[in-house]
């Protein structure tokens, strides 16, 4: 392997990280407002 591409490799990880956590983070974010909205505990 070359530098270029483990480098490439390594940098990659954080960012499907990140975009995971977003996508759960909006995801209950969203859903907590609507509980909200509906007056219902959100468990």
């Amino acid at each position: 392997m070359t530098t270029a591409v483990l480098t490439a490799y390594v940098l990659v990880w954080p960012v499907i990280v990140a975009g995971v956590l977003f996508v759960i983070s909006r995801a209950f974010l969203s859903e907590w407002a609507a509980a909200r909205r509906e007056g219902k505990p959100m468990i």
